[in-house]
């Protein structure tokens, strides 16, 4: 009763201000633009970075309802957080004086903690935190960042990414939380909640931004904003569910796709904008632009014969805020537009109400200054251990052969490869800076790999290598040292690098890694591989060679010292793999195939399969039985299973339950995952685990692209074990 209460306090005010605001008012809400727009020349290294005569402009004559980015574009940085606090409270006291006092809602790209202030604590990037399988770390991580984001004067966070990570190629794919549909929902959905709490108007909570509806993350040939061919039937099996997921969780704000989907641009798709994300999803917030979107709707994609006839296509689409991001021409040309009755009065208002809504529930309109102190909410020590914690379970033990790790502390180690010695490329982009390879400004108290495992080793640590990832590495110097060692810790992997910078043409490593290796392991000397890096770079050759291997992915700021403590043992590994990590270039296959995709010639042989993840203790899975082997249409089933810890070493395991729908009208996946759980346990210590299989866990898109269950049969799989029941026809 109160939340109606409250809920409907809020439409009363939004209908009270439409009522207020003129036609130009209106616009200015549906405008965004970067901080650039209201800032003095080189704003990044200014005390005081704001123009208060182009502020005032954007918000007096422009009305401007929300500014993202930092100071400033294209030369962003992180800012001290005292600097943003200022920054937003100039923001805040000039929209306070505007005519009606609607407050500008400020975005960010917070992707791993509060990226753009410094000294927050980065987590791992979304497709570590994937590789824990532990919802309650993506909780944590989600809240820790709210309050950072809140503690800098910031409103509004562009994360996370629901996109699906399908596509190895695509430079993003470490912004998602893997290839899985339930891993993406359960991963992204316990962000949200963590991040909004039951209330993002609460002081330490905020609105978080669904990231890109829908597709983005599947284009053809791998390369950023270029298109994806995807059938309805596949969107709504793969795409969309993390999105309505999403949506479920509360999720106010939605970012459009910056590419295009069967020909269609995602700025320009009324069907997916408006049919689907508000019609099916019972979405009801705001809808934002990615970074120049719809004038590229003109520019680029020439759907659009002007730019006045792009804006009029996307905001017609069911587009409601743009990203202009430099300039005010969508506010003159939707201005024009609105005008002359081209775009309807009913539609702006529909925009503006949403953005006002999202702006009330957020309560922007009662804030006046940073809601929380920077003390006690920014970087503190509870979240740094949190964030030790998510890198501990990010890192993946892939392979360990003869039981080499965990390497005893007296161990002569000899350390080499690009990544060795370089925080960066345990971050990746939206990092400090937007391609996050500024190494110059990141925090000089956290651990490289090499500083860690110097700090952690009681033997010989010699490290040949460079300062930075391109510098050329001295090869017959580390092959000389390497016969003086015990073992060699081989670091290689991808510098930093997000969106289109970031596309590749193959995912082989580049050669001069190669070369490193192949020297090493002519020298005879056992070889551990460590990588870093946003995407699953061939390994193969290395990897088999290799007593032992660890994927890192990209695992924070604590990720050197995380890295180290399992190499020693300090830590015992727990991750498991977000994504099927392919042995050639161009065999991408997904572990939720299709049985055709196995049959015959074809197979599913990936270097390490999704899900693989090794620990230094052993678990074992049993027991596994069903409440029913026989069930109505509608009905639930009830798993149990056991699970032991039967080695030496306390340890974490994740257990993955699968589905197998045996026979469909529609081609079935060999297995997909349905639920999982991650338990803690000392050795010999079991417990038994419960999970419920609903009836949307059994359902799939049909021939006429509607979500059914269909009667049949069904195998669950949990480890080497397979139960199954009947579904019977009502």
């Amino acid at each position: 009763m109160a939340a109606q209460q409250a809920n409907d306090v809020i439409e009363n005010q939004v209908r009270d201000l439409l009522g207020q605001m003129t036609l130009e008012e209106k616009v200015g809400q549906m405008t965004q633009i970067d901080f650039s727009v209201v800032s003095v020349e080189n704003g990044q290294d200014a005390d005081n970075p704001i123009d208060r005569a182009k502020l005032e402009d954007a918000l007096f004559n422009h009305h401007v309802g929300s500014i993202l980015n930092t100071p400033t574009t294209p030369n962003n940085k992180a800012q001290p957080i005292a600097k943003w606090r200022n920054m937003t409270q100039v923001i805040r006291e000039t929209a306070a004086k505007t005519r009606l006092k609607i407050p500008v809602i400020y975005g960010i790209d917070a992707i791993h903690g509060a990226t753009y202030t410094q000294g927050a604590t980065l987590f791992p990037q979304a497709i570590g935190m994937a590789a824990t399988f532990n919802t309650e770390l993506s909780e944590k991580a989600g809240a820790i960042t709210a309050r950072a984001v809140k503690a800098s004067g910031l409103d509004w966070n562009f994360a996370p990414v629901m996109d699906i990570g399908r596509q190895p190629l695509w430079p993003r794919l470490w912004e998602t939380y893997g290839e899985d549909v339930h891993l993406a929902e359960a991963m992204g959905s316990a962000y949200i909640r963590g991040h909004q709490g039951e209330d993002f108007s609460a002081a330490d909570k905020a609105p978080t931004c669904l990231k890109h509806y829908v597709g983005y993350s599947y284009p053809l040939n791998g390369k950023d904003r270029t298109p994806a061919w995807i059938g309805e039937r596949a969107l709504r099996e793969y795409f969309l569910p993390p999105f309505q997921a999403g949506v479920l969780a509360g999720a106010p704000t939605v970012m459009i796709n910056s590419a295009e989907v069967d020909g269609l641009p995602g700025h320009a798709n009324y069907h997916y904008l408006t049919e689907i994300l508000r019609g099916e999803m019972g979405f009801t917030g705001f809808t934002v632009s990615d970074w120049e979107d719809i004038i590229r709707l003109h520019t680029r994609d020439k759907l659009a014969a002007s730019p006045r006839e792009a804006v009029k296509i996307a905001v017609l689409a069911g587009v409601d805020m743009s990203m202009v991001p430099f300039d005010y021409s969508f506010y003159d040309l939707l201005l024009d537009l609105a005008k002359t009755g081209e775009v309807p009065q009913s539609r702006i208002d529909e925009a503006v109400g949403r953005i006002l809504r999202v702006k009330l529930q957020s309560g922007l309109f009662e804030r006046r200054e940073p809601s929380i102190p920077v003390a006690g909410n920014f970087a503190t020590a509870d979240g740094q251990a949190v964030n030790r914690q998510a890198a501990e379970e990010a890192i993946v033990l892939a392979k360990n052969a003869n039981g080499i790790l965990p390497l005893s502390k007296q161990t002569r180690i000899l350390l080499t490869g690009p990544t060795a010695n370089l925080l960066s490329v345990m971050n990746g982009g939206w990092t400090i800076t937007w391609q996050g390879d500024a190494e110059q400004w990141y925090p000089q108290d956290k651990l490289t790999l090499l500083k860690a495992l110097q700090q952690k080793s009681a033997g010989k640590v010699t490290y040949v290598g460079g300062q930075r990832y391109s510098e050329e590495i001295n090869i017959e110097q580390a092959v000389a040292q390497a016969r003086q060692h015990d073992v060699v810790i081989l670091a290689l992997g991808e510098n930093t690098y997000t969106e289109t910078v970031g596309n590749i043409d193959s995912l082989e490593l580049p050669a001069v890694q190669l070369q490193l290796a192949r020297a090493i392991f002519a020298a005879g000397k056992p070889v551990i591989l460590v990588t870093f890096g946003g995407r699953p770079r061939i390994i193969t050759e290395i990897a088999e060679q290799a007593q032992a291997v660890l994927l890192g992915f990209l695992p924070g700021m604590e990720g050197g010292a995380a890295m180290a403590d399992i190499l020693f043992g300090n830590v015992n590994p727990s991750g498991r793999l977000p994504l099927s990590y392919p042995r050639a270039a161009n065999d991408v296959t997904p572990y939720d195939h299709k049985p055709m995709e196995a049959f015959e010639a074809n197979q599913y042989r990936p270097l390490y399969p999704f899900g693989h993840g090794l620990s230094y203790t052993q678990f074992e899975t049993s027991g596994l039985t069903l409440n029913n082997n026989s069930i109505a249409l509608g009905d639930s089933v009830e798993v149990s299973v056991k699970v032991k810890n039967t080695g030496k070493l306390a340890g974490k395991e994740a257990v993955l339950v699968y589905l197998h729908d045996l026979v469909g009208s529609v081609t079935r996946p060999v297995k997909q995952l349905k639920a999982f759980k991650k338990v803690e346990l000392q050795p010999g210590e079991q417990q038994t685990l419960s999970f419920t299989l609903t009836p949307e866990d059994m359902s799939f898109i049909g021939v006429d692209k509607r979500r059914i269950v269909e009667p049949g049969e069904f195998d669950v799989m949990v480890g080497a074990e397979t139960a199954r029941f009947n579904v019977v026809a009502n």
